[in-house]
């Protein structure tokens, strides 16, 4: 797998006849190693461990829907109240994050209302703060740490 410009962490990898797999934290099971879930795990990590985001607030392809249209989100975390606070997409690393990818988030978004959207393909990562009045994205250069007053 490529290397990423996300934190290393300890990740568990064994085989099962043709496919690689990588143990999921969150689901606690073994989950087909692709590179999208290879980034998928490392932003994961670095969600709990770096910028200590609780597990229970992580939910990983969660089904939504958006014009009559069921769409999976790769990553979303809660508030306390339940309510969408971080949305990530993730790309695999060779997938380049492009204008298309950023409108395929931004209709996601428009669904489940998260205050910030994420978009990384592992090697470049793109962060936004979401104003809902007046429909603006605000870059920002990082993505937020756990804060557990602003999850409420």
């Amino acid at each position: 797998m490529d290397r990423l410009n996300l934190p290393p962490f300890a990740y568990k990898v064994k085989k099962s006849e043709a496919n690689s797999l990588i143990f999921d934290a969150l689901r606690k099971k073994y989950v087909v190693l692709t590179p999208e879930e290879w980034v998928r795990q490392h932003v994961v990590h670095y969600l709990l461990q770096e910028l200590r985001y609780p597990k229970s607030l992580i939910s990983i392809e969660r089904g939504t829907s958006y014009n009559k249209l069921q769409k999976r989100t790769d990553l979303c975390v809660y508030n306390s109240d339940g309510k969408p606070h971080l949305l990530i997409e993730c790309k695999a690393a060779h997938i380049p994050i492009t204008q298309e990818v950023v409108k395929q988030v931004s209709v996601y978004n428009q669904a489940l209302q998260a205050r910030y959207v994420v978009i990384t393909n592992g090697l470049q990562h793109y962060c936004w703060q979401v104003d809902f009045d007046t429909k603006r994205y605000q870059p920002l250069q990082e993505i937020p740490p756990f804060k557990a007053e602003e999850q409420v």
